[in-house]
């Protein structure tokens, strides 16, 4: 998957409050899939299962004079889903979770991008739809660029129940953990 230098810059100057003579000169920058992951934690009373999805794309746009004009979408193939148990995959793949086969894609789409007050951090609020339902979500990002390979990563939580995930309502939380890092390579 190639990614372009706006999406480096963008990820830089989003986050990070740099300037454009702080952005390394690259050509391209591209997804480093191997390093990159988005993650969840689902709990009940007696434990946890970790999860997360083994295919995704990312695109970004940068306005230099207006970062606010700015994009990101992530979409995410709901049908890489992995567990940390082969049944619970199975399970989590049906209609009673994500319902892969009538949903087979998950997408992240930004309305707004915001600098946090932490060195390197900020928001990217936008509307997440799963299961044929958009809600909006405020996730916080942390951008580190070391040797040219720049960092985004983002952990946050969300109520699966906005989206009608409702299974096991009272026996499995409500509000699920997600790690995400995606990785750009010069």
């Amino acid at each position: 998957m190639r990614v372009t230098f706006a999406t480096l810059t963008f990820a830089l100057l989003v986050v990070s409050q740099l300037t454009l003579s702080d952005v390394p000169t690259l050509s391209a920058a591209e997804l480093d899939a191997k390093a990159s992951k988005i993650n969840f934690v689902g709990r009940k009373p007696d434990g946890s299962h970790e999860g997360g999805f083994k295919e995704f794309s990312a695109e970004a746009k940068l306005s230099p004079n207006n970062l606010a004009d700015g994009s990101l979408v992530i979409e995410i193939d709901a049908t890489s889903l992995w567990s940390d148990n082969p049944k619970l995959t199975n399970h989590l793949k049906n209609p009673d979770f994500f319902d892969v086969r009538k949903y087979p894609k998950i997408k992240f789409e930004s309305t707004s991008m915001t600098a946090g007050d932490a060195p390197n951090a900020g928001f990217v609020t936008g509307k997440l739809t799963m299961l044929g339902k958009t809600n909006e979500v405020k996730v916080p990002i942390v951008c580190n660029v070391e040797k040219g390979v720049c960092n985004l990563k983002a952990e946050f939580k969300i109520d699966r129940t906005k989206w009608g995930m409702t299974y096991g309502e009272g026996k499995v939380d409500a509000v699920v953990d997600i790690n995400a890092m995606l990785v750009f390579q010069p």
